[in-house]
C-alpha cells in the first residue's frame, strides 16, 4: 500500500512516501524552493518523493494530510467568542484568509493534486488525520519498540497542546489530553518573542542562551504564569498572554511582570534576556520531568517515544533520559511539524489500511533520518561545472583524506554527501564541520561562516564506538537531539576569576579539550555516528581521529542564518562562495577557496532575512 503524506499551510511544508509501511522519501519544501519556513503546498517534494518511490501519483493508494483544518477553524470562533470583544483586529484579520482559503482546504489540496495528475481520483483518495495523531504515529510506528507511551508536545495542533498516546503493535490511540490555550509550548514561544527572538524558529535560540543566565524569574513564572499539578498536568494565566486574540504574544502584564518590555530583536541581548532563557528553560524541564515520571508510574511502560515541536528541546530530551522513569527514549528526528506528513502516512498505513508493523531488531524504521535527495557523480560534476567551480576529482578514500587533512589543519568545510537529512538537524549529510579542538572555531563558524548571534552553540559529531570516552552518556544518538556533558577527565578547570564571569563573558573560555563544541555548561548536543547509519561520515571522522586522535568533529548545518539547508550541489557551492568556508567536498569532487572564481565570491552575510 502506498501512502503520501501532506503537511502544508502553516509552516515547514513537507511530503513523505510510505510503501507497505516502509518511509521511501520525505523532503521539506524549504529545500527546493529555498525560502525558509516555506508553508505552501509541496509540489516539488511530493515530485521528489513520487520520483525517489519510482511511482506516480496515479498509484499512490491515498493521500494523507496531517491535520483537520475544520477542527483548527472551530477552535478559531470559539477562542474569539469566549473572548469578545477582545481581539477583533485579529478576528477582522484571519477570517479572509480562513473563508477564502484555509476553510476550503479540502477543495484547495485536491486543485494542486490534480495539478500534478490530472487523473488523480479525488475525494476518494484523500484522507485527513487529526494533528497531534500524526505527530504521535511519527514518533511510535518508525520507533524500535513494539509498545511505548507516546508523549506529544507543541503549541497546538486543532484543539490539543499536549497528548499522551498508547502504541501496541501498529495500534495507536491517543488517551489523554491538554487543550488550548493552555500550551507548554506556547508558553516557551511567548518567551522567545519577548526575548527578541523569532517565533517558531527562534526557540533554539533561546534554549542555547539559557546556560548563560541564572533562572532568577523562575519562582515569578510558577507563581505568576502556570499552575503545575503533580502528574505535569498545567493550566496558563491567560491574562499575561495575548496570543489568543491579539497580533503578539505577551500581555502588557506579562512586561511588568519582567523588568520592561520585550527586547526588539535589533537591540543588544543583556543579562535579562538570558535569565528569563535560563528561567522558562527551567519550568520546561519540570513540567515535562513531572509528566514523563507519572506516565511511567501509571502505566508501567518501559518505552518512551516523544513528538512535537517541544520534543526538539534537545537538553530537556536528555534530562528525561538521565532521570530513568523510561529504561528507554526515542524522539522523531522531524518533530515539529514538516514531521507530521510522516505520521499522516504511517497511521493511514497502519490504520486504514491494516498493513502490518515490521520491527528491525532494535533499530527505528527512520533510516537516520536520510530521507531527502541524493545526486550521482555524474550528475553533481555537470551541477557544479554548470555553477562555475574549479574542482578536482578523486576517489573515496582520497577524497576523505583530503577532507580530514583540511580539518585537522582547522579549515571549515562544506560537506555535501548522499541523501539530505529530514528535520531541522544536518546530520552528516548536509553539514559544515570543523575541528572541535580549536579554541577559536566556534566564533569562526559562528561570525565568519553561518553570519549569526556568537553565543551559539555547535554540536559534536562522534564515533558511537566513542561517545562514552568524551561524554557522560553511552546510548546511541543519532539525531542530535540528546544533551550530555562533557567527562570530566576532558574538561578545563576555571580560574578564580573566569568562575566570577557572568552572562555572554563567559563565551570564550576554553572548557575542555574540545572547545569548539562544549557549551559554557559543560555539556554538548551530541550526534553519534554509527558505520551502519552514515559509513561515509563514519569514515570521515575515523580518518580525523586517526590524525589527531579526537574522534569528534563539529558538525553544524550546511546554510547560514535563514537559509534552508542546502540540497543540490549548486546550492553547497553558492553557499561556499558566499561564505567564509575554506574547503568543499560534495561527493568526490573537492574544492578550496583560493581556486575558484573570484568573479564568482558573493556576500551571503545579508542575502537572506533573519531567522
Amino acid at each position: 500500500m502506498k501512502v503520501l503524506g501532506i503537511s502544508a499551510f502553516y509552516h515547514d511544508s513537507a511530503a513523505a512516501l510510505i510503501d507497505d509501511g516502509r518511509i521511501v522519501a520525505a523532503a521539506q519544501e524549504e529545500r527546493f524552493t529555498r525560502l525558509k519556513h516555506d508553508a505552501g503546498f509541496p509540489h516539488h517534494a511530493i515530485a521528489y518523493c513520487l520520483e525517489a518511490g519510482e511511482t506516480s501519483l496515479g498509484k499512490v493508494d491515498l493521500v494523507v494530510f496531517y491535520d483537520k483544518p475544520f477542527l483548527k477553524f472551530e477552535r478559531l470562533l470559539e477562542t474569539y467568542v469566549a473572548y469578545a470583544p477582545r481581539g477583533f483586529q485579529s478576528f477582522q484579520k484571519a477570517m479572509p484568509v480562513w473563508l477564502k482559503e484555509k476553510l476550503f482546504q479540502k477543495s484547495l489540496i485536491l486543485g494542486e493534486l490534480k495539478r500534478i495528475d490530472a487523473t488523480f481520483a479525488g475525494a476518494v483518495k484523500l484522507a485527513f488525520t487529526e494533528h497531534h495523531l500524526s505527530h504521535a504515529a511519527s514518533a511510535f510506528y518508525p520507533s524500535p519498540f513494539e509498545e511505548a507511551v507516546v508523549l506529544t508536545i507543541d503549541g497546538v495542533g486543532e484543539w490539543a497542546t499536549t497528548s499522551v498516546g498508547i502504541g501496541r503493535g501498529r495500534d495507536l490511540s491517543i488517551v489523554r489530553e491538554i487543550h488550548f490555550p493552555h500550551s507548554l509550548g506556547l508558553l516557551y514561544s511567548a518567551f522567545t518573542y519577548f526575548t527578541g527572538f523569532k517565533v517558531n524558529s527562534g526557540e533554539y535560540k533561546l534554549m542555547g542562551l539559557a546556560p548563560y543566565g541564572v533562572p532568577r524569574f523562575e519562582k515569578l513564572i510558577l507563581d505568576n504564569l502556570i499552575d503545575i499539578k503533580q502528574d505535569g498536568s498545567f493550566r496558563l494565566n491567560m491574562a499575561y498572554f495575548d496570543y489568543c486574540t491579539g497580533l503578539k504574544m505577551t500581555s502588557a502584564k506579562f512586561d511588568s511582570l519582567f523588568e520592561g518590555p520585550a527586547r526588539k530583536p535589533e537591540d543588544l541581548l543583556t543579562q535579562r534576556e538570558m535569565d528569563l532563557a535560563a528561567s522558562v528553560q527551567s519550568v520546561l524541564e519540570s513540567v515535562v520531568l513531572r509528566m514523563t515520571r507519572s506516565l511511567a508510574q501509571e502505566f508501567g511502560i518501559p518505552n518512551l517515544c516523544l513528538a512535537g515541536g517541544v520534543a526538539l528541546n534537545c537538553v530537556a530530551n536528555g534530562k528525561i533520559l538521565r532521570d530513568g522513569a523510561f529504561n528507554n527514549v526515542w524522539v522523531q528526528p522531524a518533530s515539529g511539524d514538516a514531521g507530521g506528513d510522516i505520521g499522516a502516512a504511517l497511521a493511514a498505513s497502519h490504520g486504514m489500511g491494516n498493513v502490518a508493523r515490521t520491527l528491525l531488531m532494535g533499530k527505528d524504521s527512520m533510516s537516520g533520518s536520510y530521507l531527502g535527495p541524493s545526486y550521482a557523480q555524474g550528475e553533481i560534476e555537470k551541477r557544479l561545472t554548470a555553477a562555475g567551480a574549479r574542482y578536482q576529482v578523486f576517489d573515496e578514500h582520497e577524497m576523505i583524506g583530503k577532507t580530514a587533512d583540511a580539518l585537522a589543519e582547522e579549515k571549515a568545510v562544506g560537506w555535501c554527501q548522499g541523501r539530505m537529512e529530514f528535520g531541522p538537524r544536518a546530520l552528516g549529510a548536509r553539514s559544515i564541520l570543523g575541528d572541535p579542538r580549536s579554541p577559536k572555531m566556534q566564533s569562526v563558524l559562528n561570525l565568519k561562516v553561518k553570519f549569526r548571534e556568537s553565543f551559539r552553540p555547535f554540536a559534536p559529531s562522534v564515533l558511537r564506538e566513542d561517545v562514552a570516552d568524551w561524554f557522560e552518556m553511552d546510548c546511541d544518538s543519532p539525531y542530535m537531539l540528546l544533551v550530555a556533558d562533557v567527562v570530566g577527565r576532558r574538561r578545563l578547570a576555571m580560574t578564580p576569576e573566569q568562575q566570577k564571569l557572568f552572562g555572554i563573558d563567559r563565551l570564550n573560555i576554553p572548557r575542555s579539550d574540545i572547545p569548539a563544541v562544549t557549551h559554557v555548561d559543560y555539556s554538548a548536543r551530541i550526534q553519534t555516528v554509527s558505520a551502519e547509519t552514515n559509513p561515509l561520515y563514519h569514515a570521515l571522522i575515523s580518518a580525523f581521529k586517526a590524525r589527531t586522535g579526537c574522534p569528534v568533529l563539529v558538525n553544524t548545518s550546511f546554510n547560514v542564518r535563514g537559509e534552508p539547508l542546502v540540497c543540490a550541489p549548486e546550492d553547497a557551492f553558492r553557499c561556499f562562495m558566499g561564505t567564509g568556508l575554506d574547503y568543499l567536498a560534495v561527493g568526490r569532487c573537492v574544492m578550496h577557496k583560493v581556486d575558484q572564481d573570484p568573479s564568482l565570491k558573493v556576500s551571503y552575510e545579508n542575502h537572506f532575512a533573519n531567522d
